[in-house]
């Protein structure tokens, strides 16, 4: 080896540098690299191993590796070789993602956990629940946040299109890799059936189908987490009280009267699973005239105020409207294209008012609804014999 050659520590350190982009964590860490191999004409050989060999972001892991190398002083040309994990390094790597945890445990149900979940409810279909959810976790991920989607929404999945997710995710193990889009990990039943086929699970199902997708995905180590859920007050819902009990609801609502009604509805479940409502999004609030500066109410007006109001009475905590989203022609478009409002036109009024919602809510303390104090009763201390 020439003295001009770059040395295969050189090549190491820039390799730690290269990312997996389904579990985000380095490509040496991951024990990803097998093989370096300098040359003296200073050009570089590198074995990568993929986890599965049908790996979907196997030319993705391919160009950011070569990217990589080709940034060390002396090096001429990449030659990368893709190979495939035995069972036994798969093995390795699902027990290192899980960091000895046991399997079926849904992390963000421990005591410990960090990550605010939240559950986009609504008491009706059409309401642009989804449209909601997807463009606060678009913003949320470009404000810095490390955010994750489960589409809950398993007979009327719709989040993979919004967020312009095509592939499959990958398996290691029997660990789950959600595909990102936008910086935001997602996952749905939707990339698990063909085309559009429909899904006919029923209740029992339907919370396993849940279980798994908290428990199996690796998520890694998010700020937050939103949830998609089938509108009304259904099986699912039900099932995000019983296995994350720390989780909160945003409601979203329409300003008509007959989506209030039923977003109300939805709302006040929370009184039975325990859950807090944390706040109301009024979508189609208004629309702006092309015109002129005024609004037109097309559903009608202060809907999702009264939505609000009605459940703090309820509730019996504050239940705030947290934003009124215009009507934009656009939000509709992005979801069919895959691209986010927020991410197209972040400064118009309704990815200004989504935006103030992902501020709010990403940046919030978790509940302590589900979690452990830490408490033991003071020396000297007894409980009194009668509760009032």
């Amino acid at each position: 080896m020439s003295a001009s050659s770059p040395s295969s520590d050189a090549i190491q350190a820039a390799l730690a540098t290269v990312l997996d982009p389904e579990i985000g964590r380095p490509i040496t860490e991951l024990d990803m690299v097998e093989a370096i191999q300098v040359r003296g004409d200073g050009s570089v050989d590198v074995v990568v191993l993929l986890t599965v060999s049908g790996c979907p972001m196997r030319d993705e892991i391919t160009a950011r590796v070569d990217r990589a190398v080709r940034t060390v002083d002396g090096v001429t040309a990449v030659r990368v070789t893709l190979s495939v994990m035995t069972a036994e390094q798969r093995a390795a790597l699902h027990e290192k993602l899980r960091g000895g945890a046991a399997p079926r445990v849904i992390p963000f149900a421990q005591p410990g956990s960090l990550t605010r979940v939240y559950g986009v409810a609504s008491g009706k279909g059409g309401v642009g629940k989804s449209s909601v959810t997807v463009n606060l976790a678009a913003a949320m991920a470009r404000s810095g946040l490390k955010v994750g989607v489960l589409d809950a929404d398993i007979y009327g999945h719709s989040v993979p299109r919004m967020f312009g997710i095509d592939r499959p995710p990958t398996q290691v193990e029997k660990m789950i890799m959600p595909p990102q889009a936008h910086g935001v990990r997602v996952i749905s039943t939707g990339m698990f059936t063909k085309g559009n086929q429909p899904v006919t699970w029923r209740g029992p199902m339907l919370h396993r189908a849940l279980e798994q997708f908290l428990s199996d995905v690796f998520w890694g180590d998010l700020d937050v987490l939103l949830l998609d859920l089938p509108p009304g007050t259904g099986d699912i819902a039900i099932s995000l009280a019983q296995l994350v009990p720390s989780s909160e609801l945003l409601l979203v609502t329409t300003p008509q009267v007959a989506a209030t009604e039923v977003a109300e509805r939805a709302g006040t479940i929370a009184a039975q699973t325990r859950q807090n409502v944390v706040g109301v999004v009024e979508n189609m609030a208004y629309l702006p005239c092309p015109h002129c500066d005024e609004r037109i109410d097309l559903f009608g007006s202060g809907g999702g105020g009264a939505v609000a109001e009605r459940l703090t009475k309820v509730l019996g905590h504050d239940v705030p409207l947290l934003a009124q989203i215009p009507i934009d022609v656009r939000l509709r478009e992005g979801g069919d294209a895959g691209m986010p409002l927020v991410v197209i036109d972040p400064d118009c009024e309704a990815s200004k008012q989504l935006r103030t919602v992902a501020d709010r809510l990403g940046h919030r303390s978790r509940g302590l609804a589900g979690r452990s104090l830490n408490l033991s009763p003071a020396k000297g201390f007894s409980a009194p014999k009668h509760a009032h």
